[in-house]
């Protein structure tokens, strides 16, 4: 009778290893029961990593007289909600991330030398559907927004060199715009200048020919009048000749 219950307890003591799938923003459980029956309650620990030789190491919650005992240092999200009184000792992870993924171990301490019921758990979570969908969607957003920074900054740059270039043809026809300008002002000064000096030359030669005629009209007067003045004196001459006198004419 003794050897059965022995290699019962054997059995017991070695629960394998168990893999486990968990989805990001969602709950997973890890199953782990005892004969509560046959026992009746006993202490149980949790344990990240895995289960050492004795003890617990790193324990994320425990139980002892069928009552939860002690949380150590771990996240309120680690809860036992199974029937404990119904040796229902299963680990829930609340709302796990990826970086909960990873071993984790179950300990039943059972009453005798090695007869603690271990079992191994290995955690792998994958991204959500709607996680992974709003990445893409996020990088895709994302791309889209460079791509528009980036056009809009090529338009700018280009609207730019645009601008730069109209502003060096103004510039260049105002330029154009001021020489044609000053060619205009420049020759109407000539024009003026010559126009002036030829008014002037006109009206000197105006005041020389007028002189002229002054002294061409003087001269002929004082010639007439000489001319005039002989001919009186001679003609008196010639009266007193006339008359019995014996005058000599002289030239």
């Amino acid at each position: 009778m003794k050897l059965p219950l022995l290699l019962a307890l054997l059995t017991v003591s070695e629960g394998g290893g168990s893999s486990v799938v968990g989805v990001t923003g969602e709950d997973v459980s890890l199953t782990c029961t005892y004969d509560h029956r046959l026992y009746g309650p006993l202490s149980v620990c949790w344990v990240r990593g895995t289960i050492p030789t004795s003890g617990c190491g790193d324990l994320l919650i425990s139980t002892r007289g069928g009552k939860v005992t002690g949380e150590g240092g771990a996240s309120s999200r680690y809860r036992l909600l199974g029937r404990l009184e119904g040796g229902d000792v299963s680990l829930t992870i609340l709302n796990i991330s990826e970086t909960d993924a990873g071993p984790y171990g179950c300990r039943v301490e059972i009453p005798g030398l090695f007869n603690d019921y271990k079992h191994q758990f290995d955690l792998t979570v994958e991204r959500s559907p709607q996680m992974t969908t709003s990445t893409t969607f996020n990088r895709e957003t994302s791309t889209e927004q460079t791509d528009s920074y980036t056009t809009a900054g090529q338009l700018t740059s280009t609207e730019r060199r645009l601008t730069s270039s109209s502003s060096s043809i103004t510039a260049e026809e105002a330029s154009g715009l001021n020489v044609v300008l000053l060619c205009v002002l420049f020759g109407l000064v000539a024009l003026l200048t010559v126009a002036a000096a030829i008014v002037i030359i006109a009206s000197r030669r105006r005041r020389l020919n007028k002189a002229s005629a002054l002294q061409l009209d003087s001269s002929a007067r004082f010639s007439s009048s000489a001319l005039q003045s002989r001919g009186s004196v001679v003609e008196n001459i010639y009266q007193m000749d006339g008359d019995g006198g014996e005058y000599e004419y002289v030239r």
